[in-house]
């Protein structure tokens, strides 16, 4: 190939928005729902296998969650470590989240360690 690419790479301005996306998850940027409006996955994932929502779950935007949730995320899907979006909410102690998550179906017992592993490991209650 006259790029030196190979055919499963990405063009560098995709994996920049890309990027950027999973940026907009983390500082808990609402446009972030926009670009899901606009047909960008809400189950995109980033090299890690993370996914938006884990991203935004872990880092407390409860209206990003909502908002994802409601645009079909997976609440169940888990990275490439085996780590649930709910488990993570759980480890920061965000019971908002965990309770939105619970909501849309999340399993307490998915991933490793689960959330409910989580919660008794760190003395956390679970919401209901």
């Amino acid at each position: 190939m006259s790029d030196d690419k190979r055919d499963d790479e990405m063009p560098d301005d995709v994996v920049e928005f890309a990027n950027r996306l999973f940026d907009l998850a983390r500082e808990g940027d609402a446009r972030l729902l926009e670009y899901i409006d606009q047909g960008v996955s809400s189950d995109l994932t980033n090299a890690a296998g993370d996914t938006l929502l884990m991203l935004a779950a872990y880092s407390g935007h409860l209206h990003l969650v909502r908002g994802l949730l409601e645009r079909g995320a997976d609440a169940n899907r888990l990275n490439d470590r085996g780590q649930a979006p709910v488990a993570g909410a759980v480890f920061k102690g965000y019971d908002d989240i965990v309770g939105e998550l619970i909501a849309a179906g999340a399993d307490l017992d998915a991933g490793a360690p689960s959330a409910r592993a989580t919660a008794e490991m760190f003395g956390r209650p679970l919401p209901g």
